[in-house]
């Protein structure tokens, strides 16, 4: 499994819901903006159907509002939402219109998704909203870099997309070393106060993101590994 390339200076998170990049990628995040570079973040969703005791409105934007705390943590000042309905995301040209616009806007040299295989790594079926968000980012990736395409948005093409990673993926390629950098990534996940005390069912977060950052990293011989599935532009 080869390293991430880290020379260049932008990247934007695409993904379906509040937390889904504090499951691991946010590390990488915290790593990257540490370093100087510049990391937004984009939810398709505002995850407002994740609790089914509250009402769909108050749960919009109690997760919105802790995605923003979440993102703070690892160092992303801005955080957008596409305000498509959760839980019933659908592949077509509206999702791909507005992630191309997104991917416009921001000009980022690196995307960041989440895993839109079948499956997790070690077995258990993938959700609708990730598959059909990942899948959606990787084509609209193409569709910012085509100026024929979605030109009604009045936003130049950006072709400087080096490559997309997906995180959680059973097809990794590649990982990030994300050494000194988990407890960020833990905090920024325990910032999801309201939706993790509302799922009825004990978490270990920091048990959870350890345990899979320890086993990344005893497989390419560091001590905390995030891995992506790498897809070159």
């Amino acid at each position: 499994m080869d390293e991430v390339p880290e020379d260049w200076e932008r990247a934007l998170a695409l993904v379906a819901h509040p937390d889904d990049v504090e499951y691991g990628t946010s590390a990488a995040i915290a790593k990257w903006t540490g370093q100087g570079k510049t990391v937004v973040e984009v939810m398709a969703t505002r995850g407002e159907a994740g609790i089914d005791s509250m009402d769909p409105d108050e749960v919009a934007r109690i997760r919105s509002a802790e995605q923003v705390q979440a993102a703070r943590i690892v160092g992303v000042e801005t955080v957008e939402f596409l305000d498509f309905p959760d839980g019933v995301l659908e592949y077509g040209l509206p999702l791909r219109r507005s992630l191309a616009a997104a991917i416009r806007r921001h000009r980022p040299d690196v995307v960041l998704s989440l895993n839109f295989r079948e499956t997790f790594p070690g077995g258990g079926f993938n959700m609708a909203d990730h598959r059909v968000l990942g899948l959606a980012v990787a084509d609209a990736i193409r569709d910012a870099a085509n100026r024929w395409v979605f030109r009604d948005l009045g936003l130049d093409p950006w072709q400087g997309v080096r490559f997309a990673l997906f995180g959680g993926s059973p097809r990794a390629t590649h990982y990030v070393d994300v050494t000194g950098h988990l407890p960020a990534c833990i905090d920024s996940l325990l910032a999801h106060e309201v939706y993790f005390s509302n799922l009825g069912e004990e978490f270990d977060a920091a048990a959870f993101l350890t345990g899979n950052a320890e086993e990344a990293g005893r497989a390419v011989g560091v001590e905390h590994a995030i891995t992506f599935e790498m897809i070159e532009s």
